[in-house]
């Protein structure tokens, strides 16, 4: 078994608590889109790291597509750097993870069928999702299991907690290995 974990996405809401002037961010930068007839918020897309911030005029803005928490801060510094070239001064904010996404491979088949039959709290129905789907409720996360052993976890606040539950599900899963 790999159990080489990968954080896939961490997702971090900010709030300014001051207003963000869209129309002029998107016209002092190129990168920016910004359709309010379609969407309400700005699109900021960063290369290094690859990620998305979404930003609204209220001050909120969801940073999506971040690989660690060395990514949120480097995007963290951008999306300031460029806010306040069109005057808004960060002073205060809160910061909150509000969701990680994590991956890991058995490197084996998962028999699905056997294992939705021994799992409370799952569904598997292949004709609409060819993965299981196991809602844990203590801490609060969802695994999507596959056939082909690839395991993801979603619904955790914590990157520890979201590696620490996908390694002890995996160990689990274990024993529904295809013969």
């Amino acid at each position: 078994m790999k159990e080489n974990v990968v954080i896939e996405n961490i997702v971090v809401s900010l709030n300014l608590y001051q207003n963000i002037p869209l129309a002029k961010l998107s016209k002092k930068f190129l990168e920016v889109e910004y359709e309010p007839e379609i969407f309400p918020g700005a699109i900021l897309k960063f290369i290094n790291p690859k990620c998305t911030a979404l930003l609204f005029q209220n001050g909120k803005i969801i940073c999506t597509g971040n690989k660690s928490l060395e990514d949120v801060e480097k995007v963290k510094k951008k999306v300031f750097s460029v806010l306040k070239k069109v005057g808004v001064e960060v002073k205060k904010y809160d910061e909150e993870i509000v969701n990680v996404v994590a991956s890991l491979e058995l490197g084996f088949e998962v028999d699905l069928e056997r294992l939705a039959f021994d799992l409370e709290n799952c569904e598997f129905e292949p004709e609409q999702f060819p993965g299981l789907i196991y809602r844990k409720e203590q801490p609060k996360i969802i695994f999507l299991v596959f056939r082909s052993g690839r395991i993801i976890s979603t619904g955790t606040k914590d990157v520890k907690i979201a590696k620490e539950e996908l390694k002890n599900f995996a160990e689990k899963v274990k024993e529904y290995k295809l013969q």
